[in-house]
């Protein structure tokens, strides 16, 4: 399958969509999930158009893993979360949605539930509050 230069994640990196940006450098972006499946639910996402982790250029996704690693840091201390899922999809019959490599981050605690992925719009305001969260975190 070629890369869709439409999908969501293409066009937050073209600024054509908006994204609660929290972290940016030369080879990614981390962003709020529009649709978390947590509080604190941030994505990451290299900048080159790649579908998925096979298709990833190695020196890319090194650099894209990096920001992966500072990024849930900063997650886990905005969040006071005791433990961080990292959860990366590839293909459909593993539930990926958007077909541009992205890593999810997501605060884990013990008795908290994850709601469904993809499910349910949330509240912008409370994602540029998150977002903010995890800005001074990384500061």
């Amino acid at each position: 399958m070629a890369y869709n230069t439409d999908n969501i994640f293409a066009k937050i990196l073209r600024g054509e969509a908006p994204a609660f940006k929290v972290y940016e450098d030369d080879y990614s972006l981390a962003f709020m999930d529009v649709m978390p499946q947590v509080e604190g639910h941030t994505l990451v996402i290299p900048k080159d158009p790649t579908e998925n982790l096979h298709d990833a250029d190695p020196i890319i996704l090194g650099h894209t893993m990096a920001t992966v690693q500072r990024v849930s840091a900063a997650v886990k201390q905005a969040f006071d979360s005791p433990g961080i899922m990292i959860a990366q999809l590839n293909g459909v019959p593993a539930g990926q949605t958007v077909f541009h490599l992205h890593f999810h981050i997501l605060p884990r605690a013990d008795g908290l539930d994850i709601g469904m992925h993809a499910r349910n719009m949330a509240d912008f305001a409370v994602l540029e509050t998150h977002a903010q969260r995890v800005r001074e975190a990384l500061a």
